[in-house]
């Protein structure tokens, strides 16, 4: 695929130190307006630079934003030079609320982080926590099939609970269930994390709004609950391999108690929302998507009968599922659980032959590089088949990253997709779920992009 455009006329990446070649974008007195969609409707600002071609400049009060949408754009600013881009606006004012997790960590305390958890997610062991999956999915047919029979359930807190269920016993070796507020803390947290953007951190957290005081409230909840999983390690003993296992013997290492005990909360807590919101979200998305394409739910539900029959899956059925696993690919092209990666330049660059200052905010945008007519056919339209393992797509590697790319990659994509498959597979064999008619649906980018208000569907046999 060729570039069309500016973007024709230099190399995506590289330097050429006199260059200085402003992205276009709107004029200085839209930065009013850019400000409002930043509060309300991020998606529609992400929309409006794309208008401006694969390369755009917002100017939004002190910030200027530089939006690049290609995906040797992608491929320049995630891999290629990613040592040049640290995490960005939104991710960076996010740190006042979730702290130095994996997720907003930088440098060496990173690399420590990620060396600390990858061994959690490698093949072998994600392999073995199938049966876990699986037997959480049946226990959410069971529930939703009792919850139908009394009214319309809501898809988007059945989803949560589930993902939080299944990330509890495999990753953490505990059972969630017990923690009844920990889904209220983690809205709260998310809300903080959204108002940090908005105001950019210059609101002190002393401040008593009533998001700030929820958001206290909630940060203590965690903390409570961080303390509770460690006591109940320490004395069942620490010699496992699950996540709070190794967040023990890794902040032993503080000499400063409150530091470790600091460490060990922002670093669960990044990981739980982190990894509960994004599969949560893909799944609603999915029940939304399916619904208003039945062609889709009745092959689903087909392969799924072939494949599984009466029973649960295992491990080797990831392989068989071929046609679920093209529909969850599908629904994260459309609507990926992380809709932006914000980057600042740490250093000069050049990027689609345009100049990056040192201290830029870069925004790379998989919800519009997903929809780029350059690399998709009927982007807006939701389509399965091009996900099919025996059509040769023809599109470049960076056209699609709904786990992000570079070394900044999702760590627990695998996990993710598995339990995604799984929970597709078993709800389209015994169940149909339907929106209630005139339920608007609404995407809302949060830490993930996630259905705006809850999903309420009624339940049927398959």
């Amino acid at each position: 695929m060729t570039l069309t455009g500016p973007e024709a006329k230099a190399a995506p990446g590289g330097t050429s130190p006199g260059a200085r070649r402003v992205p276009p974008g709107p004029p200085l007195w839209a930065g009013p307006g850019l400000f409002k969609k930043l509060a309300t409707d991020r998606l529609a600002l992400m929309e409006q630079a794309a208008t401006y071609g694969d390369a755009a400049k917002l100017t939004i009060g002190p910030k200027k934003l530089y939006f690049f949408n290609h995906p040797d754009h992608a491929k320049h600013v995630l891999a290629d030079n990613s040592g040049n881009y640290h995490k960005g606006v939104g991710l960076v004012q996010a740190r006042r609320a979730i702290g130095d997790g994996l997720l907003t960590s930088e440098g060496e305390l990173w690399r420590k982080q990620r060396r600390m958890i990858q061994p959690v997610f490698q093949n072998k062991r994600i392999s073995q926590q199938a049966g876990v999956i699986a037997a959480e999915a049946a226990n959410l047919v069971e529930r939703l099939r009792a919850k139908g029979r009394q009214g319309p359930v809501d898809v988007v807190q059945e989803m949560t609970w589930l993902s939080l269920g299944v990330l509890g016993r495999t990753l953490l070796d505990a059972d969630l269930g017990a923690f009844d507020r920990i889904g209220q803390d983690f809205e709260a947290v998310q809300d903080q994390a959204m108002f940090e953007l908005v105001t950019l951190s210059k609101v002190p957290m002393w401040v008593p709004l009533p998001k700030q005081l929820r958001f206290r409230r909630a940060r203590a909840d965690l903390q409570r609950i961080v303390d509770h999983l460690e006591a109940e390690r320490l004395r069942t003993g620490v010699d496992g391999d699950d996540v709070v296992s190794r967040l023990i013997a890794s902040t032993r290492e503080e000499s400063d108690h409150r530091v470790g005990r600091q460490r060990m909360r922002d670093e669960l807590v990044t990981l739980l929302l982190a990894g509960h919101e994004t599969t949560a979200s893909t799944l609603s998305w999915t029940f939304h998507l399916i619904d208003g394409h039945p062609e889709v739910r009745e092959r689903l539900h087909a392969e799924a009968v072939e494949v599984l029959g009466d029973r649960l899956p295992v491990f080797e059925d990831l392989t068989r599922l071929t046609y679920t696993a093209m529909v969850v690919e599908e629904v994260m092209r459309l609507y990926p659980p992380v809709w932006m990666l914000p980057r600042e330049a740490q250093g000069d660059d050049e990027v689609g032959g345009y100049h990056v200052p040192k201290g830029a905010d870069v925004l790379i945008s998989p919800y519009t590089l997903h929809r780029h007519p350059a690399f998709w056919d009927r982007p807006e339209v939701f389509d399965p088949e091009r996900f099919d393992p025996g059509r040769p797509s023809g599109r470049p590697r960076y056209a699609y990253i709904p786990f992000g790319a570079g070394p900044r990659f999702c760590v627990g994509n695998h996990l993710g997709m598995m339990e995604a498959t799984f929970v597709i597979a078993m709800v389209a064999r015994d169940l149909r779920l339907a929106k209630v008619p005139g339920y608007k649906v609404v995407p809302e980018p949060m830490l993930s992009l996630r259905v705006r208000g809850g999903l309420p569907m009624t339940v049927h046999p398959a």
